[in-house]
């Protein structure tokens, strides 16, 4: 997997017969699966551009973004812990990442810097290819509301129709911006913290289980949730797309089980088509997708 760039060596990423042209931005980055998904539907189409990973520090999402669009960039993807510095250094932004509260896909277009946000199509596409699960009428808990990822699932939640929405995060003041936007919009949801007690029977009573916290990008991290939150009549959905705790001990619980690989990959088709309308990049995406999970 080619070293990500960074805000110093992108000008050279940036040139010569087979420039980078569009990139995912994070921190970290090395792991991101995103340049092996995109490459092939840029080749597929005929785009003579490179996709490709750039390290940004927290705090530099701006410079990032002014940096890119002088460098000739069509766009990029935005992932942890970017999504929300990623709203603010936007000129503009459309109504569902406004609604979602953060910016995951940007378009560098002469005018502005263009926003939006398909983290929640990207989960709903996942769940039902999946599960064969509909949001609507579900009840669904979110591990990790808090956070970009988790905020935007949660909104699109509520869009989708769901009957209950349960936001844990382990901090519950994180919740308050999200909690207040659900409720300006007529929907109630129900706030826990991941150390309260009652916690297993709160979330455990959830049909669909969804984990967007960072727990789980390293081999050694934790489950974000106790053993006892698990049980067989679970769908457990994690964002994250490589094993974690959090799966393994659900498919000893004897839940149905699905890690993000399908979310990246629908809500980078969704992206490629913000930045390519009309495009159809699905199956080469998948193509990409099933490559890289090769030894």
């Amino acid at each position: 997997m080619e070293t990500p760039a960074t805000l110093a060596t992108l000008a050279e990423a940036a040139s010569g017969p087979h420039p980078a042209r569009l990139a995912v931005i994070g921190h970290p980055i090395a792991h991101s699966l995103s340049p092996r998904m995109q490459q092939p539907a840029l080749d597929e189409a005929g785009i003579d551009a490179r996709y490709i990973a750039l390290e940004v520090a927290p705090g530099e999402v701006k410079a990032a973004f002014a940096r890119m669009r002088e460098l000739g960039f069509i766009g990029c993807n935005v992932t942890v812990p970017h999504k929300f510095d990623a709203l603010e250094a936007c000129d503009e932004v459309d109504d569902i990442a406004r609604d979602l509260g953060a910016v995951n896909t940007v378009r560098f277009d002469p005018d502005a810097i263009r926003g939006t946000n398909t983290d929640g199509i990207g989960f709903e596409r996942a769940v039902e290819e999946a599960f064969d699960f509909k949001l609507a009428g579900a009840d669904v808990a979110i591990i990790g509301a808090g956070g970009g990822a988790g905020g935007a699932i949660a909104a699109h939640c509520a869009r989708a129709g769901v009957s209950v929405l349960v936001l844990a995060n382990r901090t519950l003041a994180k919740l308050s911006d999200l909690d207040r936007r659900l409720n300006s919009r007529g929907f109630e949801a129900l706030t826990i913290a991941l150390d309260d007690p009652d916690l297993a029977a709160v979330v455990g009573a959830n049909q669909l289980i969804v984990n967007t916290t960072s727990l789980g990008l390293r081999p050694d991290d934790p489950s974000p949730l106790p053993a006892d939150c698990l049980n067989g009549s679970h769908c457990v959905f994690d964002t994250i797309y490589k094993p974690t705790a959090l799966l393994r001990d659900a498919g000893k619980a004897g839940a149905k089980c699905a890690n993000g690989r399908l979310m990246l990959l629908h809500q980078g088709v969704a992206a490629f088509r913000f930045w390519f309308p009309d495009s159809d990049p699905e199956a080469a995406m998948r193509a990409g997708l099933d490559a890289a999970s090769q030894p």
